[in-house]
């Protein structure tokens, strides 16, 4: 991929802005929720949302804001750089829409996870462990600890979640929109899809992705040992020592709040960034 320059530098900064805004608002609490039930798997979805607030009122669900705003504007101008690109390269190529958007969508993912590591390591260190030990303070001891590999626990787990997240979410959404296409446009390849189409395909889209919360609670349970200073493990040892410890229903802890959280990301980060890509496309 060659430097962002003109488009590029126009999608790094819609991405960014609009993955800021997607979590300073709802997006924050669920994840703040589903991390929370992720690590404490015997609790149930609203035990878990009761527990949360019990560790600081409504202000425990924003927990993490500040490494969480410079982890979306990294990965969202990311994101949406190398999705953007990808999509036009496969759309050069004669590839169709859904094909597109699962190669665009798991190549951005993938292009993330080097920028979002070490904030998700830190949010889920801060909602998971001690609340009252300062940001300073734990990237101090981690660094100190285990040097900068110590901020990238579970790193192959937040590869292969970011990977399917985006393929999923970019590839649903668009398989949707074919959908809608055909039954309500005839099928017609540049048909317009009203507001109301697009949110609807951008909700179906994000809720068909959480397919892949398994990989979500490992990355979780990967993240808040190392940051416990407790003995790592391989990704597949820990989707094991789930399985063999909650069953099946522990690979799936915490996924209402992830579909909710999934729902939102993929209206911004999906159906928002082609609402204003066509937008400024009149412009």
């Amino acid at each position: 991929m060659s430097p962002p320059g003109g488009k590029g530098l126009q999608d790094m900064a819609t991405g960014a802005g609009l993955q800021m805004v997607e979590a300073a608002t709802l997006g924050m609490p669920f994840e703040v929720w589903k991390t929370h039930m992720g690590r404490f798997r015997e609790q149930g979805t609203f035990e878990a949302l009761g527990n949360v607030y019990k560790r600081g009122g409504v202000g425990a669900f924003w927990n993490g804001l500040g490494p969480k705003m410079i982890e979306s504007a990294s990965k969202g101008a990311v994101l949406l750089w190398s999705k953007e690109l990808l999509l036009d390269g496969c759309g050069a190529a004669g590839l169709n829409p859904v094909a597109s958007g699962l190669i665009a969508g798991a190549g951005g993912g993938v292009c993330q996870t080097i920028v979002m590591a070490p904030m998700t390591y830190l949010v889920t260190a801060k909602v998971t462990g001690d609340k009252d030990v300062s940001w300073g303070s734990r990237i101090s001891q981690t660094y100190q600890s285990r040097g900068i590999a110590g901020f990238y626990p579970g790193a192959s787990a937040v590869a292969f979640r970011q990977a399917t997240n985006w393929a999923s979410r970019q590839g649903f959404t668009d398989a949707v929109r074919q959908y809608v296409i055909r039954a309500n446009h005839g099928g017609n390849p540049k048909a317009k899809l009203s507001r109301g189409e697009e949110v609807g395909c951008g909700i179906a889209g994000g809720f068909l992705a959480c397919w892949n919360h398994p990989f979500e609670v490992a990355r979780i349970e990967l993240q808040a040992r190392g940051a416990a200073g407790e003995k790592g493990l391989s990704l597949v040892g820990c989707l094991g020592m789930v399985y063999k410890k909650n069953g099946f229903a522990g690979w799936f802890a915490g996924v209402v709040p992830r579909i909710g959280l999934g729902i939102w990301q993929t209206l911004f980060m999906v159906t928002g960034a082609r609402m204003f890509k066509e937008w400024v496309s009149k412009k």
